[in-house]
Parts: C-alpha cells; structure tokens; sequence
C-alpha cells in the first residue's frame, strides 16, 4: 500500500513524528509485554501526543480483522485464536505504566462464537485485580448483532463502553460494507437497557462525502440510542488503496459540530480534525 503523501493534507492535520523518553517508554513496555496498540496498527496521528503522556490504546484478539472496512489501516485476514495470556498481559502494562484510565479495543472476530465478547471480559477482569486499577474503557466490535456477547462485556462492568458507527447510513455500502447501521444502533440501545447507568459513546468520521445535516442526524439517532459521549475527527485516508477523502474539513467546522452535539444533549464531546475514538478519553 503506497502512503497518502502529507502534502496533499492541510496544515491543520499535520503531526510530528513520535519521539521522547515518554514515547520511548511505552514502545519498550508494550514490547516487552507483547502488546498490540490500534495507535500504531491504524496509523492514528496521535501517537506522539498520546505516547508522550505515557498513554496508548491497547488491540486485542490478535492482528487481523476478519472484516476489511474501506478506511481502516488494520490487517485483515485469517485471524489466530485468541492469547490466553493477554488479559493478564495488559493488565502488568497498565501496572507499570500507572495509566489512569485506558482503551482497549480489538480486531472484529466474527470467526469466534462469542465475536470475542468473553476475552474483553477477561481483559477487565485482569485489570481490576492490579492495585491501582485504571478507568476502563472498551472499544467493541458489533459482535454480528448477538444479544448473549454483549451481555457478557456489559458485565464485565467497563467504566465506558464505546462502539463506533463511523459514518453516516448512507455511506455505509461504501465505507463498512459488511456493517451495519441499524445493527450499530441496536447494539447501544441493548447496552442501555442493559445496563442504564453505563456511559454509552460513539464516534464518527468527517470526510467521506456526508453532510452536516446527516452528521447531525447521526448524532440524534446515537442521542436516542443512549449515548452521551461522542467523538468527531477527520477521515485520513492511511494509503492510495484506501477510500479516498472527499473532504478536509477545517477546525471550525469541528467546533460547530460540537455544538451541535451538545445542544442535542451529549454531555461529553470530543471533536477536531485529529480526534479519534480513543482520544483524550477524560476530555469533555
């Protein structure tokens, strides 16, 4: 895959290379604890602010995606079976590394009965055992829709359970072919009636060709599906053989979104052109 060259992005998009003793630091715990991060497998351009401030978010269930979504950077293809041992593993990352609060995401599994939902349990579990626990947030797959897996990690009892609808439905086809809309949506609503005090949040892309006025209506369909944390960033496409960006949206733009969001009631917002779905989890 041949990189997007920078220059073809404006100015406001524009990061250094990650590097510094912080960075240094957590390249070398996650090495040595066999950890993945979606920070370097996606290619987020966070990754020296995040790294410096000696934070990172955590991929499980293996390097490859059984799903192969239009915009992501993650390798796809024959997943292996999930590590017994990781769970364990990011707990001792977290240990040493004193995080306060951390994501932890995956790969979509749709190969494994349960789409991965026991190993994210797993994964909490493990982290409330270390003596400083972190604020645990989990970035999960759609699990094709089973009611039985998301029960499993909404009992896990995650401080914050995030799941993304990206773009827009009638994107959809185009950017996460083998998603769904209204499948999304049903997730957060399940996880609601399951659990209504548990911080429900999403994120979405700008860039793929949608307009405010879907944006906005995306964000009162998460409203109404209970969320009340969300996050807006630019869509960066990571190579030529990926969606191609229609739109560089400009930072004000970003700022108008997030009123927007807040008029519709989200009580947490997070919005920029380099914002992801993990970033700056604690930021209002």
């Amino acid at each position: 895959m041949s990189p997007v060259p920078p220059a073809s992005r404006p100015p406001w998009i524009r990061v250094r290379a990650p590097s510094g003793s912080g960075v240094d630091r957590v390249t070398e715990a996650l090495r040595r604890h066999g950890l993945r991060t979606v920070c370097r497998d996606a290619r987020c351009p966070n990754v020296g602010e995040c790294w410096g401030a000696g934070t990172a978010t955590v991929i499980v269930l293996g390097p490859s995606c059984t799903r192969a979504c239009a915009f992501c950077a993650v390798s796809h293809g024959l997943p292996v079976p999930p590590d017994p041992g990781e769970p364990s593993r990011v707990a001792a990352a977290a240990a040493e590394l004193g995080w306060g609060s951390l994501v932890v995401t995956s790969v979509t599994r749709d190969d494994l009965p349960d789409g991965g939902a026991g190993h994210f349990a797993r994964v909490v579990q493990a982290l409330r055992r270390i003596s400083r626990p972190p604020e645990i947030e989990l970035l999960v797959p759609d699990f094709g829709g089973s009611r039985k897996a998301l029960r499993t990690v909404v009992d896990a009892r995650p401080d914050v359970l995030g799941h993304n609808v990206e773009t827009v439905p009638r994107l959809y086809p185009l950017v996460r072919p083998r998603a769904a809309y209204a499948r999304s949506l049903e997730l957060l609503a399940r996880a609601r009636e399951m659990a209504p005090d548990l911080m429900l949040k999403s994120g979405l892309m700008a860039g793929f060709g949608e307009t405010r006025e879907e944006t906005v209506a995306v964000l009162k369909d998460l409203f109404e599906a209970g969320c009340r944390s969300v996050t807006l960033g630019q869509y960066l496409p990571p190579s030529r053989d990926h969606v191609p960006v229609a739109e560089y949206l400009a930072p004000e733009a970003f700022r108008e979104l997030a009123d927007a969001a807040r008029r519709i009631g989200f009580t947490k917002v997070v919005s920029g052109p380099l914002v992801r779905s993990s970033y700056r989890p604690n930021a209002t």
